[in-house]
């Protein structure tokens, strides 16, 4: 048994092997990351790229016209490249009729990384998978997710359904640079993609980056030769959305609900797996729920603002 101490609580759980370790932690803390090599298991891994294809096919039989760009409305998003028009996300994935993302949210090895960073009362707050199609080499500027008072951790677990390498585009992330807010435009003039302390972070399919939403990242513009998927989950401590927002307890509540969801959903599919253990306090634990439908798609209207160059002419070499 370890003693987890979060947010001036401490309480004993059992230590599972996807628990991160006291020096795992400190390297996040410290770097505002962290590399978990083949960390999910083949087959589910394998049912996850044939939820991705499948989501893809989804949004361009669903196509919206381009004036209906409300983010919280729209699922499926489009933009205009010089190679034509591609779709580069598909949000709240658990409502898309593919199953392995919920057994994903549900198995050990996201749950476990959760309560090591946010503490038992950890909540789901986004999912989406992010990608660019072969051709699709479109920079993604340097910027900061999410920028909060950092009384609690918030981070992103990336999932890479696909490799990403140097040659084709990798993240860069800007270590250290998760304590306060960063001047991108400042930084882009002086630097462009090679500024100090600069981690490309190749990944292979299987591999996950677990990135403070404060950290500084971003990716330059390449030749896109394949294509390259990548699941993200968002997670914050129950604590921290109820001091700081920007929801309300009955928006955790639903979100909440997600987590049975993915649990019967993991136990379904490797019935001969050990589970998660759920040690949500009790005054957060959710009532069961028969709303399926209506729970695995709670929009969020409302968002942590992210930061970026404002300017938005700085041409990053």
């Amino acid at each position: 048994m370890d003693t987890f101490r979060y947010d001036n609580v401490s309480y004993a759980q059992e230590r599972t092997r996807y628990h991160l370790t006291a020096e795992q932690i400190a390297f996040f803390d410290t770097n505002g990351y962290l590399i978990l090599r083949d960390w999910i298991p083949a087959e589910l891994l394998k049912r996850l790229q044939d939820a991705g294809d499948a989501w893809i096919e989804q949004g361009w039989a669903a196509e919206r016209s381009p004036e209906d760009s409300d983010p919280d409305k729209v699922d499926f998003h489009f933009a205009e490249r010089p190679s034509g028009r591609v779709m580069f996300r598909v949000n709240y994935v658990h409502n898309k009729g593919q199953s392995a993302s919920l057994e994903l949210l549900g198995s050990p090895q996201v749950l476990a990384v959760a309560e090591s960073l946010c503490g038992r009362n950890f909540v789901p707050t986004y999912e989406s998978m992010v990608f660019k199609e072969e051709k699709d080499g479109a920079p993604i500027i340097w910027h900061q997710d999410a920028v909060h008072p950092r009384h609690y951790r918030i981070f992103n677990f990336d999932l890479y359904l696909d490799a990403s390498t140097a040659e084709n585009g990798a993240l860069r992330v800007l270590a250290k640079t998760q304590h306060g807010r960063q001047d991108f435009c400042q930084l882009a003039r002086d630097y462009g993609w090679t500024p100090p302390n600069v981690v490309v972070a190749e990944m292979q399919p299987g591999d996950v980056l677990l990135h403070d939403v404060m950290v500084a990242h971003g990716s330059p513009e390449v030749e896109g030769k394949t294509r390259r998927r990548t699941i993200y989950y968002e997670f914050r401590a129950a604590e921290q959305i109820l001091s700081e927002g920007p929801w309300d307890r009955e928006w955790v509540d639903r979100r909440l609900k997600l987590i049975p969801w993915g649990l019967q959903a993991y136990q379904s599919a490797f019935p001969e797996r050990d589970s998660f253990d759920w040690h949500i306090d009790d005054a957060l634990r959710p009532a069961v729920s028969e709303e399926r439908d209506e729970d695995l798609r709670v929009v969020h209207t409302v968002h942590t603002q992210g930061l970026y160059c404002s300017a938005g002419d700085v041409k990053v070499d």
